[in-house]
């Protein structure tokens, strides 16, 4: 399991994760080392240019939503490069960056998912 495997697990979980991707397929969005913060997200609600932590064909990116297809449940997941990953059912987002290096990103706000409520005891 890969670093952002562990974090996509905190994430779906309802964590709030802060943490720093390597590599330069985000730029300038996103650089090398910076610091990042993903929250679960309602993945109905992501829109076109979000940067959404997600799942695939078997891997965990921390990419930009670059098409949707409601119709169908799904996204489609590409870098700030050109290169499309794919398309990723809904139930494969995780999570959306909601800051980079303590800066807001823009139209985040309303699209996260709340924890479930605890169950009740017995």
């Amino acid at each position: 399991m890969g670093m952002l495997d562990a974090v996509a697990a905190r994430v779906a979980g309802g964590a709030r994760v802060e943490f720093r991707p390597s590599g330069s397929s985000m730029v300038p969005l996103i650089r090398s080392r910076q610091s990042v913060t993903v929250v679960a997200v309602d993945p109905g609600k992501v829109e076109v240019g979000d940067i959404v932590l997600a799942r695939v064909s078997g891997t965990v990116y921390l990419h930009l939503v670059s098409a949707i297809d409601r119709s169908r449940a799904r996204v489609q997941i590409s870098n700030n490069r050109g290169r499309v990953n794919g398309w990723t059912s809904h139930d494969r987002v995780f999570g959306i960056c909601v800051a980079v290096e303590g800066s807001p990103r823009p139209n985040t706000s309303g699209k996260t998912r709340q924890k479930p409520p605890p169950e009740p005891p017995g």
